[in-house]
């Protein structure tokens, strides 16, 4: 391209003020560039970063608050632990159902408004979640007949062939009016909702914040949003750890005649509020999307190479022809069914990719049955109150993974790691925090002594199948086997009631009323015979058993802090071991089979090996088997935590198999890499600046130093 050059003064050649023709072009795209320069900030990257980190917390929380019920759910629906785990699994079925449609279809819509359509499908479904507790009527527990009022006289415990005051109405024998049998549906139903409000959230955001942001800073802008994702849980649980100490019904029924405890089997805390909290959070959180762009400036980007990249489509606009029409259909045409199978074809033909979904498939099994009854084992292997287990949850592992979560994604980007540096980083810290917690095993409790279920009504251990709920000393009582409202005699051992424990006479009210003349206690209590009381509620666990509880914490803390530090660089294998154009795709499908596979039969079949130990089945009448009230907690801690080592073991074979094939792909591209960016370096640092003297020497004047610059 020449130049105008008929100045007769520009005798020394140099450049003159007319403009080269590809000037022409760039200044013409400069006036068809927005006058708005500059992104606002609060509609840039970073304003999109604040929102979806927000409904990170939002949707996290949800989940939390669902986790930190699931006992009180069973107790307050009378469901099994299996169908406990069914309904939590609801959550994860709605996934299952859109979860791939959205991660393709969604990619080429607008996915800001998207996941805003699916922050108020997920408030619905919590508001949903929370329906039963208002039209099941109050809860009603399994107790004897105890003095109502402040006066000290009661029918006996003990008597033959007594009749028990309202028991008709406590075992539930009218069938008709035991709508909870299936209330448990409504909370299925807002998991349901839930899970299809979540699906847009993770593909189309992360895929968001990938394509505009600048690559080193997309490892930290993921760790940033699971390092305030893992905000909402605590958040979560420590507010289910507060309305777990509040009764069900409070606000609505005098406190002062509820004759249990938090620690006591049958309680049930206030978990509808959790449910309405949620709502209210996944409401708001959706609204700042509903103003974000479609599409966004990716970040790093200088106006003057904006202005050449307009230059230059003006400039190659002839080239556009020579594209052939199915190659611009592909990029910029609407998406199709042909085309997602195509898509999934290719993405299930990536070796490394298939490989990556098995491990996943292996560790989150036993992670979410792990999860999702963690609270649970904490109650019944140590005694803890529903509301100090979701406490400990709180405050003691969750800040350990959310430090693990940001220091992993800053390591990433300090070091700069690439796939087979990623991949080591991931599979070491998750190897090492599976070692820490096989000592989950050694920090146990022994069973707790309950006459005729563990022990016998001499206080020796029995075997489990030789158990008999009565004894000599009670054989005169008409005691009710169905029923379950246990008392600790003075010799330390739980009765399943004041029946069972051959009790006459009972003094007090309410929670005060204390039991006398018992004559199973007296029988075992052979050192003081006088001393033959029992009062409400289980025996309390040992010290040893309290000292264990502490050790499992430290464990549990260590174990989820190294897991963590694995977690950033395990996400970051997701997207970064297949095609660019199947990022969405892939994260999408990951996440399909993490729910169909894991996340909704891992509760299921968890829950039915934790049922297997079950020592005492509540009875709510009609021939249904209720809650269980107490559990074998060797047999408890042997088969929970067993499935959850089984399940995770393999998965390492499998990951040294991944390993060797990341390295082999991987390995030659990043030391090519590496040497390329350090020519660049010393080719930057030997070119001579425009301004440099020796350049500006052989200018004569300031004006063709200013044409020159």
């Amino acid at each position: 391209m020449t130049l105008a050059n008929s100045d007769p003064e520009n005798v020394n050649g140099s450049v003159t003020e007319m403009k080269p023709a590809n000037q022409a072009l760039e200044d013409k795209a400069d006036k068809k560039l927005p006058a708005k320069t500059k992104t606002p900030r609060c509609k840039g990257i970073k304003g999109f970063l604040a929102a979806l980190a927000f409904t990170y917390f939002s949707k996290v929380f949800s989940g939390a608050i669902m986790k930190s019920s699931i006992t009180q759910l069973e107790r307050r629906f009378d469901i099994s632990s299996s169908i406990a785990g069914f309904m939590d699994g609801g959550f994860e079925l709605g996934n299952l159902l859109v979860i791939a449609f959205v991660s393709y279809f969604g990619a080429k819509l607008h996915r800001p408004r998207m996941i805003a359509l699916g922050c108020f499908v997920m408030s619905l479904g919590s508001f949903l979640s929370a329906m039963p507790h208002f039209f099941m009527g109050y809860y009603r527990y399994d107790t004897s007949s105890h003095p109502q009022d402040n006066s000290t006289s009661s029918i006996s415990p003990c008597l033959p062939n007594q009749t028990v005051p309202g028991s008709d109405s406590v075992l539930g024998t009218d069938c008709t009016k035991h709508i909870k049998s299936y209330a448990w549906i409504f909370v299925l139903m807002g998991n349901l909702l839930r899970g299809i409000g979540e699906t847009p959230i993770t593909p189309l955001g992360i895929s968001y914040l990938d394509d505009f942001s600048r690559e080193e800073d997309t490892p930290l802008y993921i760790a940033i949003l699971h390092t305030i994702a893992m905000i909402g849980p605590m958040a979560g649980f420590l507010l289910g750890s507060l309305l777990a100490r509040m009764y069900v019904d409070i606000g609505f029924v005098d406190l002062d005649t509820i004759t249990i405890t938090p620690t006591d089997s049958r309680w049930v805390g206030a978990w509808w509020l959790g449910f309405l909290a949620g709502g209210a959070i996944n409401l708001l959180c959706g609204i700042p999307f509903l103003f974000l762009p479609k599409s966004l400036d990716k970040e790093g980007e200088s106006a003057s190479a904006k202005k050449k990249l307009a230059a230059g489509k003006m400039n190659d606009s002839s080239h556009e022809s020579r594209i052939s029409k199915p190659e611009i259909l592909h990029k910029h045409g609407k998406p199709s069914l042909k085309g997602f199978f195509k898509s999934l074809k290719r993405l299930l033909g990536n070796k490394c990719y298939f490989l990556f979904l098995c491990i996943s498939l292996l560790q989150f099994s036993s992670f979410i049955g792990y999860l999702t009854y963690n609270p649970k084992y904490m109650e019944q292997q140590y005694g803890q109150a529903a509301s100090k287990a979701n406490f400990v949850t709180a405050v003691a592992v969750l800040p350990a993974v959310c430090l693990g979560i940001f220091s992993g994604g800053l390591i990433m980007k300090k070091y700069k790691l690439g796939m087979v540096a990623a991949t080591k980083m991931a599979f070491t810290f998750s190897f090492l925090a599976f070692c820490v917690s096989l000592f989950y095993l050694t920090v146990g409790c022994d069973n707790r002594s309950v006459a005729g279920l563990t022990v016998s009504y001499d206080g020796q251990p029995i075997a489990r199948d030789t158990a008999l709920l009565s004894a000599e000393c009670n054989s005169q009582c008409s005691c009710a086997a169905n029923q379950w409202d246990p008392v600790c005699g003075d010799n330390g051992l739980t009765y399943m009631s004041a029946c069972f424990a051959g009790c006459k006479d009972a003094t007090g009210s309410r929670k005060e009323t204390v039991f006398h003349n018992c004559s199973c206690i007296a029988k075992a209590n052979s050192v003081v015979r006088n001393h033959s009381s029992a009062i409400l509620g289980e025996c309390p666990r040992s010290e040893d058993c309290s000292r264990n509880f502490i050790y499992f914490t430290v464990i549990k803390t260590a174990s989820s802090l190294l897991y963590a530090l694995g977690g950033t660089p395990y996400f970051m294998l997701t997207i970064r071991c297949v095609q660019p154009e199947l990022k969405s795709l892939a994260v999408g499908f990951h996440m399909l089979i993490m729910r169909a596979l894991a996340g909704i039969p891992a509760p299921v079949y968890f829950g039915a090996v934790i049922d297997r130990t079950c020592l005492k089945w509540a009875s709510p009448g009609c021939g249904r088997q209720g809650a269980c009230r107490i559990y074998d907690s060797i047999l408890y801690r042997y088969f929970y935590f067993g499935l959850a080592f089984a399940l995770r073991a393999p998965s390492y074979i499998f990951c040294i198999v991944f390993f060797i094939l990341i390295k082999k792909r991987y390995e030659g591209k990043e030391a090519q890499s590496a040497e390329n960016e350090k020519k660049e370096e010393v080719l930057l640092n030997e070119e001579v600046k425009p301004n440099s003297p020796e350049l500006t020497a052989g200018l004569n004047s300031d004006a063709d130093k200013d044409t020159y610059i």
